[in-house]
């Protein structure tokens, strides 16, 4: 199982090329991909997405938000700031997302290799 953070998912329902564009459609078709709830909240967010894409982002299953998950996020990112890393809120809680969820992440953003090399995020980069 893999999940897509937001910057994939978006060049993917845009029509975008590249190789992490076709790992997620392979993942989708062959039913391997979860959601994070942090990016599901992301794409959501577009005031102009259309209404079947949005129906098929949630109808994917999502990785749990267990419990001490905010803490766990929260001091996720203060590791990866303290080694003057950057460390976005958002791809906080989209890393611990990945590791509570034993999934790797496939991204096209490079800033998530902050969060691998302090945390162990797996990450698939397109």
């Amino acid at each position: 199982m893999i999940a897509a953070d937001t910057s994939t998912w978006i060049a993917f329902l845009e029509g975008g090329a590249g190789d992490d564009v076709e790992m997620l459609a392979v993942a989708l078709g062959d039913r391997q991909i979860v959601m994070v709830p942090a990016v599901l909240a992301e794409l959501l967010s577009d005031p102009e997405i259309p209404g079947s894409a949005a129906q098929t982002l949630t109808a994917l299953p999502l990785i749990d938000v267990e419990s001490g998950y905010w803490e766990r996020a929260g001091r996720l990112r203060a590791r990866v700031l303290r080694k003057n890393r950057k460390a976005r809120l958002g791809d906080a809680l989209m890393a611990q997302s990945c590791i509570d969820g034993d999934v790797s992440l496939l991204t096209r953003d490079r800033d998530f290799r902050a969060f691998a090399e302090t945390a162990g995020l797996r990450l698939v980069i397109g």
